[in-house]
């Protein structure tokens, strides 16, 4: 079976760790709990990864779990992906199949677990499973919207025999992923400030870049992004909208949705990358175009651009409004626009901060697709090396760094407004 939730939600269930076992034939994957939980598994391709998703669970896994894996498990992620809803995302070597998948009562001190069997398929085998177990699904839909009051449960059933000893396994509906939805506030009806939309890079499920000291770049560019907040919304000039203000995982789409829903006069995306060695180090501020400006910008924009793979999103649903905007947009004013910021924050900033040999560089960054709105990739710095990576978990550094940057949004408004002869 592909989709298996089971029951017993209850408040305050953590996951404490998770191991995998087995070989290149057959893996599985165990993950401790607290308590039982309900849960839903299925298998997604393009590539090759398996999803487990659950309602509110906390994680508590050691540092670098994810890596420790062996058999047809190449890596595991794990965290929020949206209000109440928490996932396991697992990439496999190859195409594979759910087995089995089973809950474990918690007993003789032992936590509860979730138990899932993977086993080595074919493409075509995994397409022929995939494509039956879509049937089932749209059955499934097509039986529940004929009988509302029937037992969500009780259109199709895929039942699943534990191995002997194991105990808690149920029969259950088959049910298919849904991408996670995000619906900004509203564009003000009658704009009296300038709006600047702060998106904060990576949340939940996807910890971004990790640094020496296992700083994961979620968490310090969500504190940069609310210093900088604060420090906006006490000018009385800005109105300010977060693409997240928690830990969660905001797909690239959304987060392009939300500067043009709210009219957005500015869009800072703050991010906190690795490189190879501890050789690097300073801030980086970036815009769109359609060439990178060198191979190191390139290669960034290609790893932040796959964020929705790692949220275990399948991208081929994105909406094509973003797939077709054109990164040909060097030749519009909001083009122009970005590249003013960026000059103004790099001057405002180095005063408090070091910055890389190249200061300013421009890729093909999806989150900066937005046509309309005049948007930059700011990297803070990078986890990779020590230095960079103290100073990003340090609230004195990024207190002056976000003042800085506060004061270039300032400058960067003034002028505008004076060149258009506002």
């Amino acid at each position: 079976a592909m989709s298996l939730p089971r029951l017993a939600l209850a408040a305050d269930t953590v996951a404490t760790g998770a191991r995998v076992g087995g070989d290149d034939t057959r893996t599985r994957f165990v993950a401790d709990l607290n308590q039982t939980v309900s849960y839903t598994v299925y298998v997604l391709p393009d590539p090759y990864r398996v999803m487990i998703d659950m309602p509110g669970v906390t994680f508590d896994f050691p540092p670098d779990s994810g890596q420790k894996t062996r058999g047809l498990i190449s890596e595991y992620r794990y965290g929020q992906v949206g209000t109440g809803r928490s996932r396991i995302v697992i990439d496999t070597k190859g195409p594979v199949l759910i087995e089995k998948s089973f809950l474990v009562e918690p007993q003789a001190g032992q936590p509860a677990r979730i138990v899932v069997d993977l086993v080595q398929t074919s493409e075509q085998a995994f397409r022929q499973t995939l494509h039956k177990e879509e049937q089932v699904n749209a059955a499934a839909v097509a039986a529940a919207d004929t009988d509302s009051t029937a037992n969500p449960g009780s259109a199709t059933k895929i039942a699943a025999a534990p191995p002997a000893g194991d105990t808690g396994v149920a029969d259950a509906p088959l049910v298919l992923p849904q991408a996670e939805v995000v619906t900004p506030a509203a564009a003000p009806k009658h704009k009296t400030r300038r709006l600047v939309v702060i998106d904060p890079g990576h949340g939940g499920i996807d910890p971004g870049a990790i640094g020496l000291n296992h700083t994961k770049e979620k968490d310090v560019v969500l504190a940069f992004g609310l210093a900088l907040r604060d420090i906006l919304l006490k000018t009385g000039q800005y109105d300010v909208v977060m693409t997240r203000t928690g830990d969660t995982f905001v797909t690239l789409d959304d987060r392009v949705r939300i500067a043009r829903d709210n009219a957005a006069d500015l869009f800072i995306a703050i991010h906190a990358d690795t490189v190879r060695g501890q050789e690097a180090r300073g801030a980086t501020i970036y815009t769109l175009s359609e060439k990178a400006s060198d191979a190191e910008a390139g290669a960034l924009a290609q790893k932040e651009n796959r964020a929705d793979i790692i949220g275990g999103i399948d991208l081929g649903a994105q909406s094509q409004q973003v797939k077709d905007i054109l990164i040909n947009l060097a030749q519009r004013e909001s083009k122009t626009h970005s590249i003013f910021f960026a000059k103004k924050a790099v001057g405002e900033m180095k005063a408090v901060t070091g910055f890389t040999g190249k200061p300013m560089r421009s890729a093909g960054f999806v989150v900066l697709k937005a046509p309309d709105v005049p948007s930059v990739l700011v990297e803070l710095g990078y986890l990779s090396s020590k230095h960079d990576e103290a100073q990003l978990s340090a609230d004195s550094w990024r207190g002056k760094v976000a003042a800085a940057m506060a004061h270039a949004i300032d400058t960067y408004f003034a002028t505008e407004v004076a060149s258009r002869g506002n």
